[in-house]
């Protein structure tokens, strides 16, 4: 008997064709997501990577800018730095030093005689910047690099740090306040003529405390102290009881500090040149001048001057003419 032959079902063979289309379409579907996840991707970071370059071109951007207004900045004149830093501060406090002379109309009093010398060292000059009482007036007068003495205000509401910063200096002065024949912004504490003996004594006592170092003062103001014979005696008593030296602002032609110096034995030394009687530069670069000619004249001179931007710039402005001189701290020549 022959053999059937066995004949596969037609179904099955159908259902695997079916599986292997879909398997297909899977792997199709599968392939062109992933395709596009990493072109997505790609695509993404090279976005990324542009925004971070346009984010470094603008803060390079910024950065030149700020480069830029720097450097303008630092271009500004010192005078205009100076004017900005001190408009700050009370500007009636600085507009001349005639404040401090008996009558602002007439001129400061003249240069005192003194016989002229042959010299075989360089003159000495020595520059007193009165009236500091900042921070900010510090820093202008040390940023000229020149050896000024700075002469301090004792505290005030006004000027409340003055014994902290001149405890940071090396050597200071202390501008005394002293009765004036007439002005109307008196300094508290300012010594009078009809004070006692004690008084007097008490302050000068207190001044010795807020500045242990003090070796020198000078008179701001003054006019009417200085021109009396019996207020003198008291402060130079006071004074020389403290070890503390007396330079003599000249703010009145009367001044009776000669006669009453040399009663107690000591030099008479006092200022020769106001720089800033009046506040415009050429004026005080004239007065720079003038001081000069004196101490090649008598081989040393004492000029006095006040911290407003003129006359620190006309300072700066006058290093040339300064180094025929010995530009001296006020102990160097008394």
């Amino acid at each position: 008997m022959a053999k059937r032959k066995i004949r596969k079902p037609k179904d099955g063979s159908k259902v695997l064709k079916y599986i292997a289309w879909i398997l297909a379409v899977i792997a199709l579907i599968l392939s062109s997501v992933i395709i596009g996840y990493y072109f997505g991707y790609d695509q993404g970071g090279s976005n990324t990577l542009k925004q971070e370059k346009e984010e470094v071109k603008r803060r390079l951007s910024r950065i030149s800018v700020i480069e830029k207004s720097l450097k303008k900045d630092n271009q500004k004149t010192v005078e205009k730095r100076l004017q900005e830093v001190l408009g700050k501060e009370r500007k009636s406090d600085y507009l001349s030093s005639s404040h401090e002379i008996d009558d602002s109309v007439v001129a400061p009093p003249e240069a005192i005689e003194r016989p002229m010398k042959l010299l075989s060292v360089k003159p000495k000059l020595a520059i007193i910047i009165d009236d500091v009482g900042t921070r900010s007036q510090v820093n202008d007068i040390k940023s000229l690099k020149l050896s000024l003495t700075m002469s301090f205000l004792p505290p005030s509401a006004n000027r409340p740090n003055t014994p902290k910063l001149a405890a940071r200096e090396n050597f200071y002065m202390i501008h005394l306040p002293m009765e004036a024949q007439s002005f109307t912004a008196e300094e508290p504490f300012t010594l009078r003529v009809l004070d006692s003996q004690d008084k007097i004594s008490q302050r000068i006592g207190d001044i010795k405390k807020l500045f242990p170092r003090v070796k020198y003062i000078n008179n701001h103001t003054g006019s009417k102290f200085t021109a009396s014979e019996v207020a003198m005696n008291k402060l130079i008593y006071s004074l020389s009881a403290n070890h503390i030296n007396f330079v003599d602002s000249r703010t009145t032609a009367d001044t009776k500090a000669p006669k009453v110096l040399k009663n107690f034995g000591f030099r008479y030394v006092a200022r020769d040149v106001f720089l800033d009687h009046h506040m415009e530069k050429d004026y005080v670069a004239s007065q720079i001048k003038e001081a000069v000619k004196i101490a090649k004249l008598h081989g040393s001179a004492i000029a006095i001057g006040h911290p407003h931007p003129n006359t620190l710039q006309a300072l700066r402005e006058s290093k040339k003419l300064l180094d025929e001189v010995d530009l001296v701290y006020i102990y160097q020549i008394y």
